[in-house]
C-alpha cells in the first residue's frame, strides 16, 4: 500500500490565507476556480463567510472555487490530478487500494497557523479522462467535479473511492508541532524508515520523529508495503477523521 500526503485547500498562495477551524471542525477551503470550468462557488457550499475572512476580502461567496477533493454523499470522495502532479503519482504507481491523507494549513481562534490532516480517500478506481467512456465521464461531470467538467491537461485523472472530510481538529490529526513553524512536522517513526517522496535529503529529518517538510508541492508519496506498523497508523487516521 501507498500513503500520500495530498495538500490541497487554502494557504497564503491558494486563496490567501488558512483554511478555519469551526467548531472543533476542520474545514478545508477549497481554491479559487482559476479557469472558469467550475459550476460551484464557496456560497453553493455554504463556506462564503469562511472565505471572505481568510482571503481577506478576495474572494466571497459569489465567486467559483474548485471544489476538488469532492467529498459526496454515502461517503464517496473523488480527487483529480493532472500535469506533473498526475505523473508523480502515476511514476510511484498510486492506483486502486492505495489511500491519500489530505491535509492543509489551518488557523483555530487566531493561533498560528499549523498544518493538519482534514480528510482521506481510499482509492477503489483510477479514471482516466482522456480515454474513459463518455458515458463514465458524464456521470463525473452530473456530480460537479471540475475535471469531468472541462480537461485539464492530456493526463488527466479522477482517483474515487471511499472518503470523508471535515475531521475533528484532534491533535492526533496535527501535523505541525507545537509553537513551531507550520513547516515542521511531528511523524511517525517508521516514516523515517519508509521515506517520502520529495524528502530524499538526509538533513530534512530531525531529531525527535520530525521532519522539515518541502515548501510546496502537492502529493508526498510513502511506499509502505506491508508494514504492520504503517497499516495500523493508517487506520486510526481514518478512524480519527470519521470520528
Amino acid at each position: 500500500m501507498k500513503i500520500i500526503l495530498s495538500r490541497k485547500g487554502f494557504d497564503s498562495a491558494s486563496g490567501g490565507g488558512p483554511s478555519p477551524v469551526v467548531g472543533g471542525r476542520a474545514i478545508s477551503l477549497p481554491i479559487p476556480d482559476t479557469q472558469g470550468i467550475s459550476r460551484t462557488t464557496y456560497g453553493k457550499l455554504r463556506l462564503g463567510g469562511h472565505a471572505k475572512r481568510a482571503s481577506r476580502g478576495r474572494f466571497s461567496g459569489r465567486h467559483l472555487c474548485h471544489n476538488d477533493p469532492l467529498f459526496c454523499e454515502k461517503g464517496r470522495a473523488l480527487l483529480g490530478q493532472c500535469g506533473a502532479a498526475q505523473t508523480h503519482l502515476a511514476n510511484h504507481g498510486v492506483g486502486v487500494g492505495d489511500l491519500f491523507l489530505f491535509f492543509g494549513l489551518f488557523r483555530e481562534n487566531g493561533a498560528a497557523p499549523h498544518h493538519r490532516i482534514f480528510g482521506y480517500l481510499r482509492v477503489e478506481e483510477v479514471v482516466s479522462l482522456w480515454d474513459c467512456s463518455d458515458e463514465r465521464r458524464g456521470e463525473l461531470a452530473a456530480l460537479g467535479h471540475p475535471h469531468a467538467l472541462g480537461m485539464h491537461a492530456a493526463n488527466d485523472a479522477i482517483y474515487c473511492g471511499r472518503g470523508a472530510s471535515g475531521a475533528p481538529a484532534s491533535d492526533a490529526l496535527r501535523l505541525t508541532v507545537p509553537e513551531g513553524s507550520p513547516s515542521i512536522w511531528r511523524v511517525p517513526k517508521w516514516l523515517r524508515e519508509t521515506g517520502l517522496s520529495y524528502h530524499g535529503r538526509a538533513d530534512r529529518w530531525l531529531a525527535d520523529d520530525c521532519l522539515q517538510s518541502v515548501a510546496r508541492g502537492q502529493e508526498f508519496v510513502c511506499d509502505v508495503g506491508t508494514r504492520d506498523d504503517a497499516h495500523r497508523w493508517a487506520e486510526r487516521m481514518i478512524a480519527e477523521i470519521e470520528r
